[in-house]
Parts: structure tokens; C-alpha cells; sequence
């Protein structure tokens, strides 16, 4: 069954081309927006637990600050290294709301 909980408003979404960290029910999550779509991954990096919603977004990807790691920003699936993965959370906006999915 979906948990859907408020992650953020819109208006304190990332804007094109950047991520941001924000938290919902004490989960960190890096909110992404490629192209004008957002996405919600877990904020921990599997490598060395970088905190991606610090980093930037290259082509589709979140990449992480402290080495470099990508992360697809819809999938989770790894760019570099393409055996890791992080978890994706259903991301949707309703109203001001931007709601997530933690189920």
C-alpha cells in the first residue's frame, strides 16, 4: 500500500538541471530534476555514503560530490560504476505539493 507523505512544496523543488537534499518521516532523499521532471532517490551514495542531493546532474544522472559516482535519476540503475544501483522513491505533485511514496 502507497505511504504517500509531503516531501516539499514546489516552489522549494530544484529548478532544471539541479538536485537538492530534503527529508520526509526522517528518510534523507535527493529530489532531482532533469529536464523539468523531478525525481526522488535515496540521498546516500553506496560508495562512501556521499550525500548525492549535494552534487549536480549530468545528462540524465545525479552524480555524487565527494567521487564522482552517477546515478540514473529515474532508475537508480549506475552509470559509473554500472553494478551499483540507489533506491528510486514514486515521486508525484499534487496542488503546491510534491508528495513521495516511502513504501
Amino acid at each position: 500500500m502507497a505511504n504517500w507523505v509531503r516531501l516539499c512544496g514546489v516552489a522549494e523543488a530544484p529548478s532544471a538541471g539541479e538536485v537538492r537534499e530534503a527529508e520526509a518521516e526522517g528518510v534523507a532523499v535527493c529530489v532531482a530534476n532533469v529536464g523539468g521532471e523531478l525525481s526522488a532517490l535515496d540521498n546516500v551514495c553506496p560508495h562512501r555514503e556521499g550525500p548525492l542531493g549535494q552534487g549536480w546532474i549530468e545528462k540524465d544522472c545525479v552524480v555524487c560530490p565527494w567521487h564522482s559516482w552517477m546515478f540514473h535519476a529515474k532508475t537508480g540503475a549506475g552509470e559509473f560504476p554500472a553494478d551499483q544501483s540507489v533506491k528510486v522513491f514514486p515521486l508525484r505533485v499534487e496542488g503546491e505539493d510534491v508528495l513521495i511514496d516511502l513504501e
